[in-house]
């Protein structure tokens, strides 16, 4: 989706919040760097704006009249071809559980605000990152009878398809690089989340829950106080 030779004018980022301020604002900074922009004003709208300009990234407040950026989010990540596009809540809350909904909804990001122009192409830069990265990995994994499919966010095991989000699948592929091999928690948070994120460990745990539940307990060992490993 995102390739090295792809231009800045070439990369589309959907913008949702109900505050016509925020749209303006931010708006006119990512415009201003020469990315191509649109817009949404609530968690329905960004779903209908979603499939039709199909964006490299969305950036989505959390909080809007109608439909929240967490349902919006959920619902996105059901569209195929919307699995690798890249989602980054907009948002003045903090909490630890509204993180943790969002990245179970399928986020990849949060973004405080009010945030200063600067920081935030900053880290609209590292977002994009992940999907030239993505380009750049993409291959099958095969492990017992699980195969990955890395380029197509594929989980087929017996002739059936399991389905993850996003951050479980990423999570699930990692663990499956190196059978046996401990991935430490820090690990973890920077490979999948990136070290520009700042989650609790609790997060990780979550998603090896969901993990356990949809593929299995008995493959996923925890190493107390040191992170998780895959065995089959």
């Amino acid at each position: 989706m995102y390739s090295q030779e792809m231009k800045k004018k070439d990369i589309k980022i959907l913008l949702v919040d109900d505050e016509p301020d925020i749209l303006e604002i931010v708006g006119y900074n990512l415009t201003q760097e020469g990315y191509q922009i649109v817009t949404a004003s609530n968690g329905k709208e960004a779903i209908a704006v979603a499939r039709k300009e199909l964006p490299h990234l969305i950036i989505m407040d959390v909080m809007m009249p109608e439909m929240d950026g967490i349902e919006a989010c959920e619902n996105i990540r059901k569209f195929p071809e919307l699995q690798n596009t890249i989602i980054a809540f907009l948002t003045a809350r903090s909490e630890d559980y509204s993180q943790v909904a969002g990245f179970d909804a399928g986020a990849d990001d949060y973004i405080a605000k009010p945030i200063k122009p600067k920081v935030l192409i900053s880290k609209v830069k590292a977002l994009l990152r992940r999907l030239k990265n993505e380009d750049q990995a993409s291959d099958i994994i095969k492990v017992g009878d699980i195969e990955i499919n890395r380029e197509e966010y594929k989980i087929i095991r017996q002739d059936e398809e399991i389905v993850l989000p996003r951050k479980e699948f990423e999570l699930f592929y990692l663990l499956a690089t190196k059978p046996g091999k401990v991935f430490t928690r820090e690990e973890i948070l920077d490979k999948v989340w990136g070290n520009e994120v700042v989650v609790g460990g609790r997060t990780i745990d979550v998603h090896i829950r969901k993990l356990r539940e949809k593929i299995g307990d008995d493959f996923f060992k925890t190493i107390k106080g040191v992170g998780y490993k895959i065995e089959f």
